[in-house]
């Protein structure tokens, strides 16, 4: 028998402090250069979008990668390249933690708007209680007093 597996991810991570670093004029290029990061590691990307403050990353895992290895990578790769382009003159670094979920394909549509509206969602929810209510969606357990170090 053959190895079959479907795996979506939406990974949530913020720049360190949750501070507003990710300014920049085409935004886009930044989120192609994370597609082709997952990509290269045979992961399949369907949507990735940010605000100032942090990154949704909407994909399919390979069973070969592993998930905090992949955004370690992810989160290296993406500080090496800002920096050494400037585009985000302010961004310093990424904030050590992210949030993991997953879903099932059925989804897939609705988890695609949901990423791509992400400047209009969060005219109605910030940031801060948009992770809590995904964290409690998933029924992950978490310590308010260490969710945003």
């Amino acid at each position: 028998m053959g190895s079959y597996r479907q795996i979506i991810y939406q990974v949530v991570f913020l720049t360190y402090g949750r501070e507003a670093r990710l300014a920049m004029d085409h935004p886009q290029d930044l989120y192609a250069y994370i597609g082709g990061i997952l990509k290269e590691k045979k992961c399949h990307p369907y949507a990735i979008n940010g605000m100032t403050d942090h990154i949704h990353l909407l994909f399919s895992l390979h069973p070969d990668i592993t998930l905090s290895g992949l955004v370690k990578d992810i989160k290296l790769a993406t500080s090496k390249w800002m920096k050494a382009r400037g585009i985000a003159p302010l961004f310093d670094r990424w904030s050590p933690g992210y949030g993991a979920f997953t879903y099932s394909s059925r989804d897939l549509d609705i988890l695609i708007a949901y990423v791509q509206n992400q400047e209009a969602h969060h005219k109605k929810e910030s940031f801060q209680d948009e992770f809590r209510r995904l964290l409690k969606e998933h029924d992950v357990p978490f310590d308010e007093q260490y969710l945003f170090d």
